[in-house]
């Protein structure tokens, strides 16, 4: 019983939505506790406490070492991930970018324009940052309780938003609430910073390391007057991203070999280290930090800081004054217009692109989201509010904006994720149309007939997949095109970049993705694939091997795989190859003319190749169309 529990906890610790029902929890008994014992709750909140070393003293409240000291941690996650997103994912191309930048930047200044609007003459006016942030643990584990229900392509966009939302927020705490610089100090955490800039550039690669330089640099920041936790901000962004380097990865791979045939402490221990050189610092403590973040430090904080008194005289008060309607309407309406009609309008100008799986009522759901302005939003009010009195108000004002974003974004996903599937179309059809311009197309783009895969390689499945497919498009002597999609790759089947060295050699040449293709099909099946592979096959098929190298190294192709992927999963395809025939997905017997009777009868009813369908399914609604056919060669589509 025990055990079952304890692997229960587990598990549920390990999904997105257990940060926001942890930080949902410490927020509720904050407020009991404030309000059943508000004695209690103050005067431990206020203990003071702090260190003594020389003729220095260093004394805070446990509300203070919590706000200026712990936090640190979760900015210094936050711009972790900031810095991925900017270097290696989503924001590092315009195209994919663009949107997200535009809705979030309307997003800080909609939200500061209608609180300024409400609070003008208050001396609470420049508080107008508590409503200019994004909660994004809320708001993903609300995501992620809703799973294959809504678009996965959603919490991309949500989540790439919320990140040059925290950048705006970020540069908000450092610039404007700030309190009277010490120069000399500054000047000490400047040089700190330096010293951890030059450390990194000697590739060190030891977490401790940065760790003790991070100490010593939140110490000097605090003495200088400006946040402490802008420390953190300031690591992060020294810190290097990379994508696993190919030649610290052979390394690894190969002191993991030696350790294997001579198992010991001292070639275990290499192998160890050679495994985390392989890594950037920048993936590992976001590995480490991560969990810690979610489930107990912003807990911890909303403890601290969520505890309300609320009694019929505060809430009178609290809505009786400009400073809390400033908040929630900043927040609630703010946040949704400036977010939703930034998007739209930036479609609409054609300044991005939005994929092809959402909808504006996916957006609208999703932007009424963004209301939810929690652990930044109660950070700032200490920040920007003195007067306890408004305090009170503004964090009245953030629990109800909070709630009512919440409330009516739940209900809006719900109905957005009922119309979906009341909309879905019997035989589940491509997200995405075919486009020649985009696609890996072996045939004629204008042939009546086409064959879609999503698929990967690497399987252990049947080998004869590919001489099926071979048999199909000859029957059709060039009345067919073959479209090739990528589907994430099984743990046990090809190198995580495989898909990222087609895409590089097509960058070079689109005529060599095909051979490339066959060369990692001949591989398969006769050893395992690894990135030494593909690395050999690029340079089999004629491409030019440092500008593949370059390119992985780089991530260059990561976001044009990453678009298959997900479209993949939107449609509930979990391991390929799974085929679509004249873009409707095939449910039968993996022979040539079952699939050959399967294009000739689709034929008419084909969807338009030029247009994408106007109710896209998620994968909750494909499983009402039939589950797919899971083609069993992994390695051979």
């Amino acid at each position: 019983m025990v055990t079952r529990l304890s692997r229960g906890l587990a598990a549920f610790f390990r999904t997105e939505s257990a940060g926001a029902v942890v930080l949902l929890a410490a927020t509720v008994i904050a407020l009991l506790w404030a309000n059943l014992s508000p004695d209690s709750y103050n005067t431990v909140i206020k203990t003071e406490f702090g260190f003594v070393a020389g003729g220095s003293e260093l004394e805070m409240s446990l509300q203070h070492w919590i706000n200026d000291a712990v936090m640190m941690a979760f900015f210094f996650l936050v711009t972790l991930e900031v810095k991925k997103d900017v270097v290696l994912g989503e924001l590092r191309s315009w195209k994919r970018a663009a949107l997200p930048i535009v809705g979030a930047v309307a997003g800080l200044i909609v939200p500061a324009l209608i609180f300024v609007a409400i609070t003008r003459g208050t001396p609470e006016v420049g508080a107008w940052g508590v409503v200019i942030s994004t909660d994004t643990a809320f708001i993903v584990g609300i995501l992620a309780a809703f799973g294959s229900r809504i678009p996965a392509q959603l919490r991309v966009f949500i989540l790439a938003l919320a990140v040059v939302d925290d950048i705006g927020a970020l540069a908000v705490i450092a610039f404007f609430y700030t309190e009277d610089i010490d120069l000399l100090w500054l000047g000490i955490a400047a040089a700190l910073a330096a010293v951890t800039w030059f450390v990194q550039r000697m590739q060190a690669w030891r977490g401790l390391v940065y760790a003790i330089l991070g100490v010593f640099l939140w110490f000097a920041v605090l003495q200088s007057g400006v946040h402490a936790t802008i420390a953190g901000v300031i690591l992060g962004l020294i810190l290097p991203v990379f994508p696993p380097k190919h030649q610290l990865v052979d390394e690894a791979e190969d002191l993991t070999q030696s350790f294997r045939r001579s198992p010991n402490a001292e070639r275990g221990m290499s192998a160890a280290e050679g495994i985390l050189r392989s890594v950037s610092i920048n993936d590992r403590f976001q590995l480490s930090l991560r969990r810690v973040v979610s489930l107990v430090i912003v807990p911890v904080f909303a403890l601290v800081n969520a505890g309300v008194l609320i009694t019929p005289e505060s809430l009178s008060h609290a809505f009786g004054s400009a400073l809390t309607w400033g908040v929630i309407a900043g927040l609630v309406l703010g946040k949704f217009v400036g977010i939703f009609g930034a998007t739209m309008l930036g479609r609409r100008l054609h300044i991005g692109e939005l994929s092809e799986a959402l909808r504006p009522r996916h957006i609208a759901s999703g932007a009424m989201l963004t209301g939810i302005g929690f652990t930044i939003s109660l950070f700032i009010v200490d920040l920007a509010i003195t007067d306890p009195v408004a305090q009170s108000d503004a964090r009245i004002g953030i629990l109800t904006a909070s709630a009512l974003a919440a409330l009516i974004g739940v209900i809006s996903l719900q109905l957005t994720a009922r119309y979906d599937r009341r909309h879905a179309p019997a035989r589940v059809q491509l997200n995405r149309p075919i486009d020649p311009e985009r696609d890996h197309i072996y045939g004629p783009p204008e042939a009546k007939n086409s064959l879609t895969v999503y698929g990967s390689f690497g399987g252990l499945d049947d080998a004869n997949t590919e001489e099926i497919l071979d048999q199909v498009i000859d029957h059709y002597e060039g009345d067919i095109n073959f479209v090739f999609r990528h589907i994430r790759p099984t743990a046990e089947g090809a190198p995580e970049q495989t898909a990222e060295a087609l895409e590089a050699v097509a960058a070079q040449q689109r005529k060599l993705f095909w051979p490339m293709r066959h060369e990692l099909n001949e591989i398969s099946e006769e050893r395992s694939l690894d990135n030494r592979e593909l690395l050999r096959a690029s340079v089999n098929i004629g491409a030019n091997l440092s500008r593949v190298e370059d390119d992985l190294r780089r991530g260059n192709h990561l976001g044009r795989v990453d678009e298959d992927y997900l479209d993949a999963e939107n449609m509930g395809l979990t391991r390929g190859p799974v085929l679509f025939v004249n873009g409707l997905l095939y449910k039968g017997d993996m022979e040539p003319n079952a699939i050959i009777a399967d294009l000739d009868a689709t034929r008419a009813e084909a969807p338009d190749p030029k247009t994408r369908p106007d109710h896209i399914l998620t994968s909750d609604c494909a499983v009402q169309g039939g589950a797919p056919v899971q083609a069993s060669a992994g390695r051979s589509a």
